[in-house]
């Protein structure tokens, strides 16, 4: 499975407008809180790979899933192999990960905002400590990631958006540049 995202900065009550006025559905909003952590074994940062955990919250109820993200496939877009899983206990996952010698690496929040779109997400990002983006996703095979890619691109165009302002850097990659400016 791979997952084609791609990300631009955006005023976020302007795309709001620009998706009702395209027709999206509105799919809920979420918190979520994530998690980074380093290996004790390789260099996630020289690897292009992730691990985290995500508690996310919506309506009042907190779920928590863990995520490997793989290295980018591409110079185009996010396109990345992912992996991920519920988890029944977020604490309890932590402490496996310390005594086995993951530590947490940084901690990103964002309140999220989804629409579908012409079968795909859009997700509208208030970033703390980074700031509001768009990002514009779906799922598939290895077959259909240039098609994707494609599509993702006219759905930022359709908002006004310029796939040209492309941002390829993770919300932590960008977390941790701030935080070293």
């Amino acid at each position: 499975m791979y997952e084609v995202e791609v990300k631009v900065p955006a005023d976020l009550s302007s795309v709001e407008r620009a998706l009702e006025d395209a027709g999206a559905e509105r799919a809920g909003e979420v918190v979520q809180v994530d998690t980074y952590y380093d290996a004790p074994h390789r260099d996630f940062a020289e690897t292009d790979e992730a691990l985290r955990t995500r508690e996310e919250t919506r309506d009042g109820e907190t779920t928590t899933k863990l995520t490997y993200k793989g290295p980018l496939v591409d110079d185009e877009s996010k396109t990345r192999e992912e992996f991920e899983t519920a988890v029944a206990d977020g604490a309890a996952t932590a402490t496996i990960f310390e005594r086995m010698g993951f530590s947490p690496a940084a901690t990103v929040r964002k309140d999220r905002q989804f629409y579908t779109l012409d079968g795909y997400t859009v997700t509208l990002d208030d970033v703390e400590g980074v700031g509001e983006f768009v990002e514009v996703e779906v799922e598939t095979d290895e077959a259909g990631v240039e098609r994707a890619r494609a599509g993702a691109f006219e759905i930022l165009e359709l908002l006004g958006l310029d796939p040209a302002d492309q941002v390829r850097t993770s919300y932590l990659g960008l977390l941790l540049e701030n935080a070293g400016e």
